[in-house]
């Protein structure tokens, strides 16, 4: 029969994400939840000491008068199946890593225990999609793109308007769709790319160069502006190169002062548990939460993509392309 502790490790198998804050080495943050969940399930009761039966002198034939000693079968714990004897019933709980952040970027990192290790693989083969929110700046470039690299450059940015970053983003987001429906490698006219638009799945197959499905401005305060980004495959330097180089076609230079990941997949900044929530409760209640909402998400229907299905032929601008991502994005999550 399973102990508590076990049935407990059961309910906490599966997928949940947790917040993970600048500054802080993704290890840390498993080693962190890995201690906790550990705590919590070796926290519940015991199981009680199993008994044995022994046969033990009787204490009455003890004596120097008795030539023979007398047995009597006595029940008694069995000391070697004693927690204090054998230690907590866990060792150690092994939390897997999906999509990772590097030290310096934020957001939703999501994260799995025991079976939900394998549905995390899983994750890695899909083409889901992830969002991002970027803080930047222009006037600035340094070695790494990031506000802590070495300045290797200063420019003016008074020339720099929102309708011309919105020009230069919409040309970015234009030029992926193509990489895109390039990496897809589906005939955009056949009735397989109308099937896989539907369905959600037209994206890369397999692994191949980051790809941004979205990019636009969400605040815009010379020097400072804010991006939201929708991308496939990609790195956190990937995004902060994309910064730097929206800087130069603009006649001038951007440096990336922060990157927060805000949804992955399924999971989104309102899934995440904060540090103060990193407990085996929390988790346990996340992690239902997540089975629920996928149970849901099978009844809806996904719309059909049709931005992905045209071509370079057709005479669509990048401003109509950047207005249509706004309503569907390709093979991202509802």
């Amino acid at each position: 029969m399973a102990t508590p502790a076990v049935r407990l490790f059961h309910r906490l198998e599966g997928l949940f994400c947790v917040y993970k804050p600048p500054g802080v080495h993704w290890k840390l943050v498993r080693e962190a939840i890995e201690t906790s969940l550990l705590k919590g399930v070796n926290a519940t009761a015991p199981q009680p000491v199993p008994h044995e039966v022994r046969f033990l002198v009787d204490g009455n034939s003890e004596t120097k008068a008795s030539k023979s000693l007398t047995l009597s079968a006595t029940s008694v714990p069995a000391l070697s199946k004693h927690p204090l004897a054998t230690g907590p019933e866990f060792k150690r709980i092994r939390v897997g890593v999906g999509h990772r952040l590097d030290m310096s970027s934020s957001g939703v990192l999501v994260l799995s225990v025991g079976n939900g290790n394998k549905v995390l693989n899983d994750l890695y083969g899909t083409r889901i999609t992830r969002d991002y929110t970027l803080e930047c700046e222009f006037g600035t470039a340094t070695h790494d793109f990031s506000h802590t690299g070495r300045a290797v450059e200063r420019s003016t940015y008074g020339h720099i308007t929102h309708d011309k970053l919105e020009r230069v983003l919409a040309m970015l987001e234009g030029t992926n769709q193509k990489t895109l429906r390039m990496y897809s490698n589906v005939d955009m006219s056949s009735q397989e790319a109308y099937e896989m638009a539907v369905q959600g799945l037209l994206g890369p197959d397999g692994k191949s160069s980051p790809v941004m499905t979205g990019l636009r401005c969400i605040h815009f305060q010379p020097p400072n502006f804010t991006l939201e980004v929708q991308c496939l495959n990609e790195t956190q330097k990937y995004l902060r190169k994309v910064v730097h180089e929206i800087g130069l076609e603009l006649r001038s230079t951007a440096l990336c002062k922060g990157v927060r990941r805000t949804r992955d997949g399924l999971f989104t900044l309102h899934d995440a548990l904060t540090h103060h929530h990193w407990t085996a409760a929390d988790v346990m209640g996340a992690i239902q939460q997540y089975h629920r909402s996928k149970k849901n998400r099978k009844h809806l229907k996904l719309p059909v993509n049709k931005q992905a299905l045209q071509t370079p032929e057709e005479n669509v601008t990048a401003t109509q392309q950047s207005k249509a991502h706004e309503d569907t994005l390709v093979g991202a999550p509802q």
